[in-house]
């Protein structure tokens, strides 16, 4: 009776297993439409929020964002915890991203304080973005998919740069880093404050986006061992990249406009000294005249 049963249910269990691994592979078979799959996966998830009618609409993007944004305030509460004398592994880990984001500034040439300012900030938009970016290796839509997603964050760290900009060389320094190296630069400059933004969003939309089709395409094609092989590219250590990125392009747009505008100001003082000089130099030869003449 027994060896019936088993029998019986091993039956049933192969049956529903060849089933389910049909549908996997489907797209051998002609049950599956590749197409159709990715786009069904490319377009957002949109509802409204209940009780306000068709007015305040609410997406996949927007419930993935708050997700990864606990996700990064919980990630960055334990790498920050409580510091001691011995460091741990997470306090060493957390201690050597600083360093290296301290170093990244000394290039640019922000000194210790414009470092320190500037710092926290840039490290939480990198903690957002990791955790907004990786969270497709759990099979959930990244954020960045949405072109909005990119955007908004480009028009947030360039409102950053612009403001950060002028506070560490004020009004005056800002509008004469435009001028360096020569006052015809300055047409081209402010398109570059054009520029930057759109270069920022459309690099992490472009390469998040294109991962996440990469990603549905293998898990249409090969659903088995493939997928989760390059995932720990494509989904893990492509976003920690792209953020890595985007926070590296953000402080070296700060940077550039000190450096322009110390630049600018140290030729504006050497012209002045310059000046002074032959000043002197005339006003001592005048004098020189004046003496010889009167002798």
């Amino acid at each position: 009776m027994l060896v019936v049963l088993a029998a019986s249910w091993w039956s049933e269990f192969w049956e529903a297993f060849c089933e389910k691994l049909s549908e996997l592979f489907g797209v051998f078979t002609g049950k599956a439409n590749i197409g159709e799959e990715i786009r069904s996966a490319i377009l957002q998830w949109k509802r409204f929020i209940p009780g306000t009618g068709e007015t305040i609409p609410i997406t996949d993007a927007i419930i993935v964002t708050w997700v990864a944004m606990l996700v990064g305030i919980l990630l960055f509460c334990w790498m920050g915890g409580k510091k001691s004398k011995i460091p741990s592994t997470r306090q060493a880990v957390m201690e050597s991203l600083i360093d290296v984001m301290f170093g990244v500034c000394r290039d640019y040439g922000l000194n210790e304080k414009q470092s320190e300012t500037i710092i926290p900030m840039v490290g939480t938009i990198g903690i957002f973005l990791i955790s907004c970016n990786t969270i497709s290796i759990f099979h959930i839509p990244p954020p960045a998919k949405n072109i909005a997603f990119p955007f908004a964050m480009a028009i947030f760290a360039i409102i950053y740069v612009i403001f950060m900009s002028i506070r560490f060389v004020g009004i005056k320094g800002f509008c004469r880093s435009f001028t360096d190296p020569k006052p015809f630069m300055i047409p081209f400059k402010i398109i570059d404050f054009f520029i930057k933004p759109i270069s920022l969003a459309l690099r992490l939309f472009g390469n998040v986006f294109g991962a996440f089709i990469l990603m549905e395409f293998l898990s249409i094609v090969c659903p088995i061992i493939v997928p989760g092989a390059f995932s720990l590219w494509f989904d893990l250590m492509d976003g920690i990249l792209q953020a890595v990125v985007f926070c590296y392009l953000t402080i070296s747009y700060i940077g550039e406009v000190v450096e322009s505008a110390h630049a600018t100001n140290e030729r504006n003082e050497e012209k002045k000294k310059l000046k002074e000089k032959l000043i002197a130099e005339k006003n001592a030869a005048e004098a020189s005249k004046q003496a010889e003449s009167a002798a």
